[in-house]
């Protein structure tokens, strides 16, 4: 009996150190919301693949930072009084003007989304809203503030961006 509990507690020790794992060293992987997370190693050797490099998402994509190169929309040029309080009321143009770059709010299995719904000569209209989860799922009770960028017709200029929400799609 004790060389059978020896064997077990030899063969359990043993068992966990080539176990393989689901990335080689330094790989990056990409989580749900466009975070990016890299596992460490020790030092890089020969035998470690390249890792990919993260690039710009297209407009509609959500993510976590904002475009490098986006200008901030001051403030007075902002128009959130029909949001929820609480709710992100920061807005960047990239592209010349031509994307705003929006911090929206999603949640659970949700994804944020951003519509341009209305473009004058006075005004920029956006409405915000959020994928809804399918009935039976499962999802967790977190709240994110990813980027999302959506498209105009043209520059944003001296606009005024008005920020609206509506119910989930």
């Amino acid at each position: 009996m004790v060389g059978t509990g020896a064997f077990l507690l030899m063969a359990t020790a043993c068992a966990g150190q080539d176990m393989p794992t689901n990335q080689p060293r330094g790989a990056v992987s990409t989580a749900p919301a466009g975070s990016l997370s890299a596992s460490t190693s020790a030092s890089p050797s020969a035998s470690d693949p390249v890792v990919p490099q993260p690039t710009p998402n297209p407009p509609g994509k959500p993510r976590l930072t904002v475009p490098e190169g986006s200008t901030p929309v001051p403030a007075a040029k902002i128009d959130a009084s029909a949001l929820p309080a609480g709710f992100p009321r920061e807005v960047w143009t990239s592209n010349g003007g031509t994307i705003l770059d929006i911090r929206a709010q999603e949640g659970g299995c949700g994804h944020a989304l951003g519509e341009a719904a209305e473009q004058t000569a006075d005004h920029v209209v956006v409405n915000l809203s959020e994928t809804k989860a399918q009935t039976g799922q499962m999802c967790t009770m977190d709240i994110r503030y990813p980027v999302i960028s959506v498209a105009l017709a043209a520059p944003l200029d001296q606009r005024t961006v008005v920020l609206k929400t509506t119910p989930p799609k």
